[in-house]
């Protein structure tokens, strides 16, 4: 599989790094089955992964979490999980968090935008034949309790007051390639 470019995130300001880790995917190499997409072809688990993170800084009222693929062929990539308002006590998702319809292990208060994809869950890869795309997972620690947002701001809008908001971020970015 030939290696991707480098992520696309020195249009962001930067802040202090988070630890962002995961026992189901692992940055830079292949995501596995279990969360790829169970539709248009694919045949996944469509599984959102275990993710922890370490390292917040002072300050810390709460956590999104987020995947974006920037090699999607849209012109503004794609959003396939937007969560927000997640408890400055969490420090962990199970696998399965934000899978419909059980939500397994989502904190009591967290909300999910919609994604690119129009649902409000985590969706799984699936990219065109032949082309490796990236899974960005990002872990953002925020100053605020709550974005102020709900359930149904865009991804964009979500990413421009979490920007607004972030003290420290993380990823991991798994790839996949049909």
């Amino acid at each position: 599989m030939p290696t991707p470019p480098p992520i696309p995130y020195d249009h962001l300001p930067e802040v202090p790094a988070l630890t962002v880790e995961s026992v189901d995917v692992r940055d830079g190499e292949r995501k596995p089955e279990a969360h790829v997409f169970n539709d248009w072809g694919m045949k996944g688990q469509n599984l959102s992964p275990q993710l922890s993170w370490s390292g917040a800084p002072e300050g810390t009222k709460s956590y999104a979490v987020t995947c974006y693929d920037p090699d999607a062929p849209t012109g503004s990539g794609f959003w396939h999980w937007v969560l927000f308002d997640i408890p400055a006590g969490v420090t962990e998702l199970p696998t399965g968090a934000g899978t419909a319809p059980a939500f397994e292990g989502l904190p009591e208060g967290a909300q999910h935008a919609r994604n690119d994809f129009g649902a409000k869950e985590y969706d799984g890869a699936a990219p065109p034949p032949g082309h490796p795309h990236r899974y960005i997972f990002t872990v953002h620690a925020l100053g605020v309790e709550k974005l102020g947002l709900d359930s149904d701001a865009t991804p964009a809008v979500v990413g421009f007051n979490v920007t607004a908001n972030t003290l420290a971020r993380g990823y991991i970015a798994p790839v996949y390639e049909t």
